[in-house]
């Protein structure tokens, strides 16, 4: 039997045509990687083509392996020649070759989100920008967008000409891609712009990649933005053998520059495109996949599909309300762990969704209590840790001697008497001079005004010159280790805090085995690579799939995966959807979100719940608000509980089912509760930054608000008066109650409702 003959009609039809232009509208769970990896196994067996004549696109290097593991399990010899990789590493890979032809140096450094801060910090402190009235994100945020739809710093210029707040934008723009050029730095975005830039500049560049890149495949081409979509254009234009995948209605990810149109255009582009659907779905029952369709269907901007399975309809959609988010997440611990000593589930199979980081708090404090190792997906990134960034800081200086951003950071860590005012007087003589701040240093015994800090300077620029001439003799890891022993560093952590600094070794020991596994399956050991390859790890790259945790993440971190059992908790309108989603009333905003619940509604393969609170604490206020419409868009035949009389929701509270598995829980929200909290012998110490809260947040939701000692001042309006609130806007007070610490205002809004909060954390005017 033929691998193609495991395929369904469709799977083998998108894999069998393979010349021209092809759309392939892959729903959730339908096979979409294993009809990828059989379609280039088609293209070298069947078809004849080179592998090295082969581009594949991902957009995580987590999907790229797994790719890559799948083609070489069906081809073998020769898979390794084919290019699977995300975008940015496979531009990273082109620019590595040629960037020089745009007046950068070959060996330039990746700046991450941090680096990027530390760039626009000085940016503003260089022009004078007042950053409580020009915030530094903001700049950046506008400078990505630019550069997500190819708009480089003059055609910005020139379009923000006569909006002082553009003008000053494009200011910021510039500076910031000088110091950019001036360190041999590229952002992320660069990655790919400059990229295109490169292909259009160099016809003879961009011809080479496209005789070497004949048939090119993308996947999750729903996220693509404008500046990916001309990359992969230019490259596919001269044989046109392009195969995008994706699905439309996973489109989530507008915020970070895709555009849906895209996909939704790709006929338009592409006139004579063939478009193939896989509707038949591999990982859901048949009740969560009806669910899905039946939100979905509420979309007027997606290309028509329905999902289907022949797994059986499986249990109902559990329905869950209860009095607040307390009690929410208290029945989320409890069912987890209940379904885990019962066996019908182990603590991997468990995720818990939700719509904003902000819901994480309770959903870990309870986890806590109950004994259950978790995980936060996007809480704090290893990389991002500060003793990961101070040892690549050093490698990155080792590697590029002109990234100032790197240099800056480690100049004095350890501790060696270089002062800021040092650092700036080798920058102003860098800027003079029209060099770089590291050679400026190594000329520090000639840069008037240092004194005895030129001593220690050059006692720096020696060390890393001693650990650059080593380079060539010494292992990525053995470098690692050299430059702890160099610098102190060991004594350092100590130093600051003995009790963390344990934990802290042990995240450079997780580095040092981070470089050994890339020296292993690397024939040419580059400390550039092994940098770049770090640069381009995303945070879901470092879940762990033996890990037996539960993993808590947002909807937007979840895409991609699968699990038996999902929580898809907050399902409130005003929370998911967003509040601003529904003020602004914007038809292209509600669809994403809509989207946004598809995609978690997807994400379970056996049993979904869903979870809803009465009344919630959002920054200090107590709000109501009324069950989220993506759950009335289900049909009530598939979930387990109604509203009584409209047949369309939960109104109950489950407390049979909490009793049941022994909650121990006495009263509602504020009531006492009698355990404490306990950290989990299952959590290992390198998990503290997820789980280190404390009491004090618990008090909070008990109605005790920090920063408020003693009794709040009385409001300066009565009940019937006119009120506005910086984000409700107008509304009437209905009533006034003093409490213990502060006075809670009911308000009735023209616009949001009513709303129930706090008055020193209300702050709102009388009219």
């Amino acid at each position: 039997m033929s691998i193609y003959d495991t395929l369904n009609l469709q799977q083998k039809e998108a894999v069998c045509h393979t010349d021209g232009p092809l759309l392939i509208l892959a729903g959730a769970g339908s096979g979409k990687t294993r009809t990828l990896t059989h379609r280039i196994a088609y293209l070298m067996d069947e078809m004849g083509i080179n592998p090295w004549n082969i581009l594949a696109i991902t957009f995580t290097n987590k999907a790229a392996q797994e790719m890559r593991e799948r083609v070489d399990r069906l081809v073998g010899f020769g898979a390794d020649q084919i290019w699977v990789s995300t975008f940015h590493s496979a531009c990273v890979r082109i620019l590595r070759r040629y960037i020089d032809r745009l007046g950068y140096d070959n060996s330039f450094t990746i700046y991450d989100t941090d680096d990027q801060k530390t760039v626009m910090k000085g940016v503003c402190k260089r022009l004078n920008i007042d950053t409580k009235v020009y915030k530094e994100r903001s700049f950046l945020t506008a400078i990505s967008s630019a550069k997500d739809d190819l708009v480089d710093v003059r055609e910005y210029e020139v379009r923000a000409a006569g909006d002082h707040h553009r003008e000053m934008t494009a200011r910021a723009y510039r500076e910031y891609q000088e110091t950019l050029k001036k360190s041999n730095a590229l952002d992320f975005d660069d990655i790919i712009v400059k990229t295109v830039e490169l292909f259009k500049s160099c016809p003879e560049v961009l011809d080479y990649y496209q005789e070497r890149f004949r048939y090119i495949m993308v996947d999750e081409y729903q996220d693509t933005n404008f500046a990916q979509f001309e990359l992969i254009r230019l490259l596919a234009d001269k044989y046109r053998n392009l195969c995008v995948v994706g699905d439309d209605d996973q489109s989530i990810y507008k915020f970070r520059g895709a555009d849906i149109r895209n996909i939704l255009d790709f006929e338009l582009h592409y006139p004579k495109a063939r478009v193939i659907k896989l509707e038949q779905n591999y990982r859901s029952t048949q009740n969560i996949l009806d669910a899905a369709n039946a939100v979905i269907r509420n979309n007027v901007g997606r290309k028509d599909k329905a999902l289907w399975t022949d797994r059986g309809e499986g249990s109902r959609i559990h329905l869950r309300q209860f009095d607040n988010a307390y009690e929410e997440a208290e029945y989320i611990a409890d069912d987890i762990r209940h379904k885990v000593r019962e066996g019908n589930a182990e603590y991997r199979d468990c995720a818990v969704l939700y719509r904003t980081n902000a819901q994480a708090r309770l959903l870990e404090e309870r986890m806590v209590v109950e004994g259950i190792p978790y995980s936060v997906v996007g809480g704090v990134n290893f990389y991002a840790r500060s003793e990961i960034k101070d040892i690549l800081a050093y490698l990155k200086t080792i590697d590029n001697g002109q990234d100032e951003v790197a240099l800056r950071r480690i100049i004095n860590v350890p501790k060696r008497s270089i002062g800021a005012a040092s650092v700036e007087k080798l920058a102003d003589y860098a800027g003079m001079r029209g060099i770089g701040l590291y050679d400026a240093m190594c000329m520090a015994s000639d840069v008037p005004g240092l004194g005895k800090a030129a001593a220690k300077i050059n006692g720096f620029v020696n060390m890393i010159q001693v650990l650059r001439s080593g380079r060539e003799s010494y292992k990525i890891s053995g470098l690692i280790q050299a430059i702890i022993e160099h610098t102190g560093y060991e004594e350092y952590l100590r130093s600051q805090d003995d009790e963390s600094a344990e934990d802290r070794l042990a995240n450079l020991d997780e580095l040092i085995t981070k470089a050994v596994t890339y020296e292993e399956s690397h024939d040419e050991i580059l400390l550039s690579e092994f940098l770049e390859e770090i640069a381009l790890v995303a945070d879901i790259d470092n879940v762990q799939e033996g890990d037996d945790r539960v993993l808590l993440m947002t909807l937007h971190s979840a895409k991609g995966l699968e699990f038996s059992s999902v929580y898809l908790s907050g399902m409130e309108d005003g929370l998911f959807p967003g509040y601003m989603s529904i003020k602004t009333d914007s038809p292209e905003d509600m669809e994403e979100e809509r989207r946004l619940a598809y995609v978690g509604i997807t994400r379970a393969k056996d049993d979904l719940t869903l979870t809803y609170a009465r009344m919630r604490m959002v920054r200090g206020e107590t709000q109501y608000n009324p069950i989220s419409r993506f759950v009335r868009e289900i049909p009530a035949g598939l979930m387990d509980q109604t509203i009584p009389g409209t047949g369309r929701a939960s109104d109950v509270l489950a407390r049979p089912e909490l009793e049941a598995m022994g909650a121990g829980r006495q009263g509602s929200f504020g009531g006492k509760r009698e355990r404490a909290i306990v950290r989990p012998r299952t959590t290992p110490k390198t998990d503290k930054p997820f789980i280190a809260r404390g009491i004090g947040s618990l008090n909070q939701i008990a109605g005790i608000q920090k920063g408020v000692s003693g009794t709040a001042d009385a409001p300066d309006y009565s009940v019937d008066d006119r009120v506005r609130h910086v984000k409700y806007g107008e509304g009437t007070v209905k009533k006034i109650v003093k409490e213990p610490r502060d006075y809670k205002v009911t308000v009735e809004f023209d616009g949001a409702g009513q709303k129930i909060m706090y008055a020193s954390f209300a702050k709102l005017k009388r009219l």
